[in-house]
């Protein structure tokens, strides 16, 4: 009797056993599976970032040869053209008055000096060699020659060098600000900044314009905030927007180096 009820007991605790053991390689194969289904998923979303992020690199450099093809026929029609309107009529008057010839050498002296910055950015060789800071540079530098505004920048040494797709991203919401101040603002200066740091970089843009306070202000809404702010997510990149009515609009924009790495791992030619 006592050896039939040991006999039960073992059985039992067979049958128990088994079952547990079932349960457990059912559960393993459950968390297996979930396990699987997540990190497809987020394969699934880091491919569709990649995506969007070269997508997005595309259209920034086209917008950026969009805005430079509209910046050079500014210039010549603007700047150029008229300097070489200008030495035109100082020929003709030099034809009676040989002494008005050096006021022509000048003149065609300084059609030649904006041509040559000019080339800048038309040879996209030497575009490519410029660093953010010397692109940045170029932006400034033909808003002054234009007299669009008066701006500034400033600039520490770069402490790292800034992955080309990066740099791409950072100079496109830049030039987005520009174009705002230039346009709606009704600033008269414009400074910047950029300052390297050993972890990051922080850039300040200001203007002196008309500014805004409402959060729905149209003029927000004109310096397409959201796409800056959506470029700036890509990159890690933490972007602010201060304003107040009467004393202007500044962005800050910060940048860690070590930001969203993944995403700029395989190089691609966008060429």
């Amino acid at each position: 009797m006592e050896q039939q009820e040991t006999e039960i007991l073992q059985e039992t605790a067979i049958l128990v056993a088994s079952i547990v053991l079932v349960l457990i390689i059912i559960l393993l194969i459950a968390l297996f599976a979930i396990f699987q289904k997540r990190k497809n998923s987020l394969l699934i979303q880091q491919k569709e970032a990649k995506k969007k992020f070269e997508t997005t690199i595309i259209e920034t450099q086209v917008e950026i040869r969009e805005e430079t093809l509209r910046n050079i026929s500014w210039e010549l029609h603007d700047n150029i053209g008229q300097l070489l309107t200008l030495a035109k009529i100082q020929v003709n008057i030099a034809q009676d008055d040989p002494s008005k010839l050096e006021e022509v050498t000048e003149t065609i002296t300084k059609s030649l000096t904006e041509l040559r910055s000019l080339s800048k950015l038309i040879n996209p060789d030497v575009i490519k060699s410029l660093n953010l800071t010397e692109a940045v540079t170029l932006e400034i530098e033909r808003f002054n020659r234009m007299q669009f505004i008066k701006a500034t920048i400033q600039s520490n040494e770069e402490l790292e060098e800034l992955d080309d797709k990066v740099e791409i991203i950072i100079f496109r919401i830049l030039q987005e600000f520009f174009t705002n101040t230039i346009k709606h603002s009704k600033a008269s200066n414009l400074n910047v900044d950029l300052n390297y740091q050993n972890d990051k970089l922080i850039i300040h843009a200001k203007d002196d314009g008309i500014g805004f306070n409402d959060k729905n202000s149209s003029l927000k809404k004109g310096i397409g905030l959201s796409n800056i702010q959506s470029r700036g997510k890509l990159i890690g990149a933490d972007i602010q927007l201060d304003s107040e009515k009467g004393k202007g609009t500044e962005m800050t924009l910060v940048y860690y180096y070590k930001k969203n790495l993944s995403l700029l791992e395989d190089d691609v030619d966008y060429d």
